[in-house]
């Protein structure tokens, strides 16, 4: 779900940062080709809100008068069933090109024109996760730790230029089974600043500063996290990003697995470690596939004791390994089959443990529920080997880090703007080889 939260936000800044205001003097003067609006127009197109010049093209290398563009944008602004980002796009293309719309006799209020500089999103969301593993005499007992957890998220973001924005998320949180902070299943009851970071977009080069969040290529299989530092990404189909940073390794980050060393006491006793990444993936309109590769460094004294603190006949080491980096590669591939349905497959490998030191999946995805849109729903099926030190800051809902094993899941839209999401895994610990499985809800209320 992280990776849903994530995906819409961004989406959102990207278009809020994007436009570049030109001259509107003259509603027959060309649009040059390399403005902002050709993107948003065959992104529109290619989302079927418009069909760009009627016979289902859009002629995106060739300048065309702002008098067209506006034509096209009529169209957009006449449906009513399109999705929150896509309203996003007509409505900062009908703010550019409201003199144009204004002749033709469609009306831009100058509420619209001139919106406020600082917009708030946000939701409220119930989380239930039950967690239930085998114990060690394998007598087919399982323990149970379950979770109850109300989340209320704010993420205001403010424009600063044409191409500058300022974003931040505020997270409280609270554990319903006891009303209280404490404990192994659920963070400390507080409001928590996130995010906070400045994000700037110059066409097919964008920059992210301060503490913004980590979702890499693999979806979840490598990092799911905050990361404070920075990123630049350059490209357009074929786009690379680079990263530099520190990731939080504190005992109180809120794992819900724990990794020990040899003594038994928790692995991460330091507070942060530092982080150098790249990722190279490519995704174009005109193609049904993705893929690419990424690689990631990280030290920090606290991974010292890691790669040789357990090994498969479940007997600890001597532990006198004092490694203190890990160093993390990836390749990831997916197919779209026909709009409605993917496949997507990733592998990750740490080169530097020397046991659970690879993670991978298959993920099948049919359609999604779209929050703005009332009756929309999807389904996936995945297999998944998390490795615990390749996916030690990886996606944790359903899935078990350390684990493997099937999982599912649907989310259906019952009314606008709210979600509900269902997830079960099942499946064994790689190296216990006892058998784990975990129920995962959550509904939310997005405004």
């Amino acid at each position: 779900m992280k990776k849903t939260l994530v995906s819409a936000l961004t989406t959102a800044l990207v278009v809020g940062a994007a436009s570049t205001t030109f001259a509107a003097a003259n509603p027959f003067s060309d649009v040059p080709a390399d403005h902002w609006a050709y993107d948003a127009v065959s992104q529109l197109a290619a989302d079927g809100v418009i069909e760009g010049y009627g016979d289902t093209t859009f002629r995106g290398n060739q300048n065309i008068t702002r008098y067209e563009m506006a034509q096209m944008i009529a169209k957009a602004m006449a449906k009513s069933d399109v999705s929150a980002a896509d309203k996003a796009l007509i409505d900062k293309l009908a703010a550019e090109f409201s003199d144009e719309l204004n002749n033709l006799g469609v009306r831009v209020s100058n509420l619209e024109r001139n919106a406020d500089m600082v917009k708030w999103n946000g939701q409220a969301r119930y989380t239930y996760r039950s967690l239930r593993a085998e114990d060690a005499n394998k007598d087919g007992h399982k323990n149970r730790k379950n979770s109850d957890k109300l989340l209320f998220r704010l993420e205001p973001s403010a424009e600063v230029n044409d191409h500058w924005h300022v974003n931040a998320r505020l997270d409280a949180t609270t554990e319903m089974s006891d009303d209280k902070g404490s404990g192994d299943n659920h963070d400390e009851d507080q409001v928590k600043l996130q995010r906070i970071y400045a994000q700037g977009n110059y066409g097919n080069f964008q920059t992210q500063l301060g503490k913004f969040g980590l979702y890499t290529p693999e979806q979840g299989l490598v990092f799911d996290d905050e990361l404070s530092g920075a990123n630049v990404s350059f490209g357009k189909d074929l786009k690379a990003t680079l990263y530099a940073g520190r990731l939080d390794v504190s005992n109180d980050k809120g794992l819900y697995h724990k990794i020990t060393n040899a003594a038994g006491d928790t692995v991460f006793n330091d507070d942060a470690a530092n982080f150098q990444g790249i990722t190279l993936q490519y995704a174009s309109p005109a193609s049904k596939w993705t893929g690419g590769a990424a690689y990631y460094h990280l030290n920090s004294d606290g991974f010292k004791n890691v790669t040789d603190s357990f090994n498969k006949d479940e007997k600890y080491t001597n532990g006198k390994n004092d490694e203190d980096n890990a160093n993390i590669w990836s390749a990831n591939l997916g197919y779209n089959f026909d709009g409605t349905s993917r496949l997507f497959a990733a592998y990750a490998n740490n080169t530097t443990a020397d046991n659970l030191d690879k993670s991978w999946q298959v993920l099948y995805n049919y359609k999604g529920a779209q929050a703005e849109n009332k009756g929309t729903w999807g389904a996936y099926a995945a297999y998944r080997y998390l490795g615990t030190y390749t996916s030690i800051f990886g996606t944790e809902d359903a899935q078990v880090v350390g684990a493997k094993g099937w999982e599912v899941g649907a989310n259906y839209a019952p009314f606008r703007n709210v979600v509900a999401t269902a997830k079960y895994f099942n499946g064994k610990g790689i190296d216990s080889d006892r058998d784990v499985d975990t129920l995962w809800g959550r509904v939310q209320f997005f405004f």
